[in-house]
């Protein structure tokens, strides 16, 4: 059979250190991760697919991988992913990705964490996965793992450094709301929208204060000749409405640049702003209100500051939904040595290889399918032109 062209992805992945000795060695590093995303490609989840899948395809997989001792087993894709140095693996994810990555000025980068929730260590603590989703380009740059939620603070730096950031607005949730991260964001040449609740229990509270206030003086009527205040007049404004399936939605956002009374504003790098959004939901006659607050070093300009809450808050539905309803993230019990976080690495490669094909106008469990009956297709998703 004839030799295809090499392939994109194997060669930002060829020179990734192999973790095993010599001696083990019955299988090409490559071949073994060419097999294993292309199960994911094709709707497949465990290391056992792994094995099936590679079985079933082996005279395709022969046109371009060595495959010198045939297709490893499920026990050699367990040991591989779990003795895979995840550093090393995120480089080279991180390496690829930018490659495909696309200039989208101001493009919202979104930093959110993911419990690994059935991947559980010796003492029952679940892994977290911090990711940084960038929204236009529908890619995920870069991942790190954490021990648990609390531990997204020391995380996010390290995941910041190792980003391309230049003139993004990076969006974070409370959890990663601290002022060295605002400084990190800034100091990579972008600018931030920061989400308060109460791990920040003062400045959410000040910042609570002072927006409501502004926003229910703006409401107000004034008689004829009496001035609003200097805060009020600074007040940018936006709404959106949303309905569907009997259910309406409307969001109205705020944003104020008025930050003479806030003592700590020199402590937040770049702070510019600050923000609020009204979240109105009406369903089966029933109307609930929630308010959110935000730091941004945003200019004032509330169609983009909407732009960067709205893009947050996609992430739960463009990655995380998907990584659990369409390739079974949650159920996933891999958690020997390293093989959860590579694992999950794998998982958001696979996503984006997924996301970025666009001759076929369908889902991802739709493209997945077509890439299973399809080998031409499949090979467009690993990088072949076809």
């Amino acid at each position: 059979m004839p030799k295809h062209p090499k392939l994109s992805l194997i060669e930002h992945f060829k020179d990734l250190p192999d973790p095993r000795v010599n001696r083990t060695k019955d299988h090409e590093l490559i071949d073994v991760l060419t097999i294993a995303i292309c199960t994911l490609l094709c709707a497949g989840e465990s290391f056992n697919d792994m094995e099936d899948f590679g079985q079933a395809k082996e005279e395709w997989f022969k046109t371009f991988l060595s495959l010198r001792n045939g297709i490893p087993s499920h026990d050699t894709f367990n040991r591989v992913f779990a003795a895979l140095d995840p550093q090393a693996f995120g480089e080279c994810f991180m390496a690829w990705t930018q490659s495909l990555r696309t200039a989208v000025a101001q493009e919202i980068v979104a930093l959110d964490g993911k419990a690994l929730r059935r991947a559980l260590d010796a003492d029952q603590n679940s892994k977290v996965i911090v990711s940084a989703w960038a929204q236009s380009n529908g890619l995920v740059l870069g991942q790190l793992k954490v021990a648990a939620k609390s531990n997204e603070i020391t995380a996010l730096p390290k995941l910041l450094r190792a980003l391309e950031l230049s003139g993004c607005i990076v969006t974070v949730d409370a959890m990663g709301t601290q002022k060295q991260i605002a400084k990190e964001i800034k100091e990579a040449d972008a600018d931030y929208v920061m989400a308060l609740k109460g791990n920040h229990e003062v400045v959410h509270q000040e910042v609570k204060s002072f927006l409501d206030a502004t926003v229910a003086e703006a409401a107000t009527t004034r008689p004829p000749g009496a001035r609003p205040s200097p805060a009020v007049v600074g007040l940018a404004t936006l709404q959106t409405v949303e309905k569907d399936h009997g259910r309406i939605e409307t969001r109205r956002y705020y944003q104020s640049a008025a930050l003479e009374w806030f003592a700590d504003r020199a402590l937040w790098a770049g702070l510019q702003t600050l923000g609020m959004v009204e979240a109105e939901r009406e369903v089966g006659g029933k109307k609930t209100v929630e308010r959110r607050y935000y730091l941004s070093s945003l200019p004032l300009g509330v169609e983009t500051f909407a732009r960067a809450v709205r893009g947050h808050w996609a992430v739960e539905n463009s990655l995380h939904w998907v990584l659990d309803v369409q390739m079974g993230e949650d159920d996933s019990r891999a958690r020997t040595g390293y093989a959860a976080e590579n694992l999950a690495a794998l998982r958001r490669l696979a996503l984006n290889l997924l996301k970025r094909e666009a001759t076929k106008k369908r889902g991802i469990r739709g493209k997945q399918l077509n890439a299973s009956w399809d080998h031409a297709y499949l090979l467009r998703l690993l990088g072949v032109p076809i």
